[in-house]
């Protein structure tokens, strides 16, 4: 049984394959609209979420499938003490895949190993959000035409961001590529990806505080919010929250053709008046986010299928 719990699950083989079938997806959507015919994808969010959960619900609706699940905790038995354990393997007998978010880290890998059924990390904690992490890189792919060769600035809350995370561990992979990682001293990457990630594999990065020195050299500049949710007192959150804000002064720093990346949702760190902007690219990153769900759940349904067969 295949699943997703990180974007090293795939190969840079694999993971081109996967983004060449959203392209496809995206351009010629009608040929899957019965790709998931009696298919159901249950939706297990332990935490709040909008565009992950919507966006796994219209991925597998587009594909002609159906959808059951919980959109929190206190809507499952998990309010009654029931362990992710548990929850999966009565889940495996309702639905054929499964997209599982939960605060703690490491809980939907525990599901994976007592599953019946394809399980899709959909975030835990401030590890991993791989499916974010593969919406960047179909977005950046398919807007730029490549992976390669690009400095992309990081900015904010880089050390409980696990958005970040992924996509520093899937864009080393690729050829040519810098980061700037752009935060305060105290919301800096944590060491794991620093040495393990970064150095390990030899890959230039910088560590600034200011935004705005870093980007007349930046391709792509992903904004993340500080999380309210992973700070242990609201006084730091405060400090913290407004530490940056992208605005058109800022904005007329950079290229003419950098493009805006951020994982959503905002709070003040993209000012609205930079949505006008044609780099600003947040919102069709959303979009794109839905293509390469669709093309997920049917690579990993498939592999199902073909272990099932074998």
């Amino acid at each position: 049984m295949r699943h997703l719990m990180s974007p090293m699950d795939f190969t840079v083989e694999e993971l081109d394959a996967l983004m060449d079938r959203a392209e496809d997806i995206k351009n010629h959507p009608e040929n899957y609209n019965h790709a998931c015919e009696g298919k159901t994808l249950a939706t297990c969010f332990y935490e709040p979420s909008t565009r992950t959960r919507l966006s796994f619900e219209a991925a597998m609706i587009n594909l002609g499938g159906d959808v059951l699940g919980f959109a929190s905790a206190d809507s499952s038995s998990a309010a009654k003490g029931e362990s992710v354990s548990d929850t999966i393997r009565v889940i495996s007998s309702y639905a054929d895949i499964c997209a599982m978010r939960h605060p703690k880290e490491g809980a939907p890998l525990v599901a994976s190993s007592r599953s019946k059924i394809p399980v899709i990390n959909a975030g835990d904690g401030g590890h991993q959000h791989p499916t974010q992490t593969l919406t960047d890189l179909f977005t950046i792919r398919s807007l730029r035409g490549t992976l390669d060769g690009l400095t992309i600035g990081l900015c904010g809350d880089l050390k409980f961001g696990r958005t970040v995370h992924s996509l520093i561990n899937a864009l080393v992979r690729y050829n040519n590529i810098k980061f700037i990682l752009i935060s305060p001293p105290e919301l800096r990457v944590p060491s794991y990806i620093r040495e393990d990630v970064l150095c390990k594999n030899n890959i230039p990065f910088e560590e600034v505080k200011s935004l705005e020195d870093a980007m007349p050299s930046l391709d792509i500049l992903y904004m993340t919010r500080v999380q309210r949710e992973r700070f242990f007192n609201e006084e730091d959150y405060l400090r913290m929250k407004d530490f940056y804000i992208l605005d058109k002064e800022k904005m007329e720093l950079a290229k003419k053709d950098m493009m805006v990346l951020h994982p959503l949702p905002r709070v003040n760190e993209i000012s609205v008046e930079v949505d006008d902007d044609p780099r600003a690219m947040y919102f069709t990153q959303a979009q794109y986010g839905v293509y390469i769900r669709m093309a997920l759940i049917l690579t990993l349904l498939e592999a199902a299928k073909e272990d099932k067969d074998a």
